[in-house]
């Protein structure tokens, strides 16, 4: 036996020394790569006055370039920029990914123990300099003053670089409680507010407004200038897993929203104040088959059996009215709707017939993530969601995207593939200047060549500011929908006398408003926090979105009615996707639905501090079958739903 340990302890001593000589190896290989990058770096943009004014000399010079004059028209400093870009650097611009954090606000380019992101992912100074990138996609959630020391951090590198082109920082949504890294990220010390779905279960464009400028506020303090939202698709589809990143089924209700939305982080033009908005997936990602997303290859394309295409263009039309700077196209292949079934992005027909032609739509169109290569990290690996044309090489799916009318690549750092084909003759440079052109008008637009920096300390008071999380709270209250209120008599609100038993709330938050006992069978009530079930598959990355059925199954479904058997239960559904609950719905003493609140939001509504106001902005289903036998494309058409789109009781009306 003393052997066997003696075999074992010498394996482990070797497998940690073997761990810290690769620890040690990565290391110096990403320092030593770092600092041939830093290498290629040129000084600190100079300061030239002339007439009093100061404008940064961006090339270094020693003169004032038209592309660095802030009197001179933006169409006149774009063409001055364009004419200085060699085409590396043209290619480096249309190119949009991730861009790694540090812990500590410094550069990020040697990988930080702890975090398996950042062994992942390459160095800053590999894409900024290297591959000559300047649009990036923000992924963690630093504290506000790191997320503003590291904005400061990149924009200094880019700075350096040969003509100094600034930084365009980007996020997706980060102000809600939804947390799929592939579709939203979480909120961290920014304002939380309900999902987009509870925005609209209270109907009120002027919160989506003020919604958006503080949000606008936010980004901007720490340095984001670009919202990969928001999400214009239609919820028709119940099964879908991303319904809770949009305003709902209804397209004149998603379009009420989705104008001020907009306004509130862009302004009525475009300024150093505002946020670009990338609105997102045209022509409408609603209605995938079967609910199946497309961020997959199980999916089965968008279908339409209602023959209701142009029903899902109308959120769409409204964020044109409302001067959306840029478009993101979905993966979805939309089937039977033009001469060839692939995904929106290699579609000519779609975004240089539908998007540039009818809707003469002149701004940036960047791709979903990830439709040329495949993507390879510790965690996941997954095909290009190249639907439809996965036979087809790298470079012809890069060339068919361009062909299309794109003019950037969404989650790829691959410009060298771009320069490849340019000098083929496949792609014209003048192809690239008429894509390159369209991203860096929004670029001087936001005021990034004047001023790319942001204060820590405003950072610090703006991120996560008490007014803002108040308002955040409030909005959470306004959109929590009640649907039954007793079930011969009201019981809510509930008084304070009350014992009440508690699952899924923080037992410290509901002692705040009655006694909270440890058993249900001492409790006058009891009050439960569940959300919509779902079928989880296999995978890091297909467990992040949630598919299949919507109604509860055997133990867990059993669960929940016991207890609603045993104590009169306030029950709250988290509906990221409808749910199918009817026998919940009938044996509950209350049901509320929420769309993002937390447990103070929530209690106020139960114990009546505030009064529920929140509308379904999606139907409740009765059955899996009558989900099954709905059209993917036509809103609110299940047969005989539990509860019907804009359902919603108050304190005030009869149950």
């Amino acid at each position: 036996m003393k052997k066997v340990f003696k075999i074992l302890g010498i394996a482990l001593v070797s497998v940690i020394v073997l761990a810290i000589v690769l620890l040690g190896y990565i290391m110096i290989s990403a320092k030593n790569r770092s600092s041939a990058y830093m290498e290629q770096l040129t000084p600190e943009a100079l300061i030239v006055t002339i007439d009093g004014i100061k404008f940064r000399d961006l090339n270094k010079n020693g003169k004032l370039d038209v592309y660095e004059d802030s009197r001179a028209p933006i169409e006149d400093r774009v063409s001055n920029l364009l004419s200085l870009m060699t085409l590396e650097e043209k290619a480096g611009t249309m190119f949009f990914n991730i861009l790694k954090t540090s812990s500590t606000g410094e550069l990020a380019d040697v990988p930080e123990l702890g975090n398996l992101f950042s062994f992942a992912l390459p160095a800053n100074s590999e894409l900024i300099i290297g591959k000559k990138m300047n649009h990036f996609n923000l992924l963690n959630t630093p504290k506000p003053e790191v997320l503003a020391m590291w904005s400061n951090s990149v924009q200094k590198l880019a700075e350096r670089t040969r003509l100094g082109i600034p930084l365009t920082i980007g996020t997706d949504p980060r102000h809600h409680f939804a947390n799929n890294p592939l579709t939203s990220l979480t909120a961290g010390d920014f304002s939380l507010w309900p999902e987009p779905l509870g925005f609209a279960a209270i109907g009120d464009s002027l919160l989506a407004y003020e919604f958006a400028n503080i949000a606008r506020q936010e980004y901007r303090a720490g340095g984001i200038h670009l919202a990969l939202h928001p999400m214009a698709d239609l919820a028709t589809e119940p099964r879908w897993p991303r319904i809770n990143n949009t305003f709902g089924e209804d397209a004149k209700l998603s379009s009420k929203l989705i104008y001020p939305y907009i306004k509130g982080f862009q302004g009525d033009s475009l300024t150093n104040t505002s946020v670009i908005c990338m609105t997102k997936h045209f022509s409408g990602g609603g209605p995938q088959k079967e609910g199946l997303d497309p961020h997959f290859q199980f999916q089965k394309g968008q279908v339409y059996p209602g023959k209701n295409f142009n029903y899902h263009l109308i959120p769409f039309e409204a964020s044109f009215k409302a001067g959306t700077a840029q478009i993101m196209p979905y993966y979805g292949v939309p089937m039977d709707q033009t001469s060839e079934n692939v995904g929106f992005s290699f579609n000519k027909e779609m975004i240089t017939g539908l998007l540039r032609g009818k809707y003469h739509f002149d701004g940036v169109v960047c791709t979903d993530w990830g439709l040329i290569s495949d993507v390879k990290y510790p965690f996941f690996n997954f095909p290009a969601k190249a639907h439809g044309v996965m036979n087809l090489s790298p470079e012809d799916r890069m060339l068919k995207i361009i062909n299309a009318g794109c003019d950037q690549f969404g989650g790829e750092s691959l410009p060298e593939l771009l320069v490849k084909l340019v000098k083929e003759g496949k792609v014209s440079e003048d192809r690239v200047n008429s894509s390159v052109r369209r991203i860096l008008r929004d670029k001087f637009k936001i005021g990034l060549f004047e001023n790319p920096y942001v204060d820590v300390e405003k950072a610090k008071q703006t991120i996560g500011k008490e007014e803002f999380k108040k308002k955040g709270l409030e909005a959470q209250r306004r959109s929590i929908v009640l649907l039954k209120n007793g079930k011969k008599e009201k019981v809510l609100p509930l008084k304070s006398s009350v014992k009440i038993y508690v699952e899924g709330v923080d037992k410290k938050v509901a002692g705040n408003y009655a006694t909270v006992v440890d058993q249900p069978n001492d409790a006058d009530f009891a009050i439960i926090r569940i959300a919509t079930p779902f079928e989880p598959r296999k995978g890091y990355v297909e467990g992040l979105f949630h598919h299949g059925d919507l109604d509860f199954k055997g133990e867990a479904k059993e669960k929940i009615l016991q207890l609603l058997n045993k104590v009169p239960t306030i029950v709250d559904i988290y509906m990221d996707r409808p749910a199918v609950i009817p026998e919940i719905a009938e044996q509950s003493a209350g049901l509320l639905v929420n769309f993002g609140a937390q447990d103070e939001a929530l209690l106020d509504i139960i114990f009546g501090k505030s009064k529920p106001e929140g509308k379904l902005p999606i139907e409740m289903p009765s059955s899996m079958e009558a989900v099954r036998n709905q059209m993917e494309d036509v809103p609110y058409d299940s047969k005989n739903p539990l509860f019907p789109f804009g359902f919603g009781l108050s304190y005030n009306k009869p149950m």
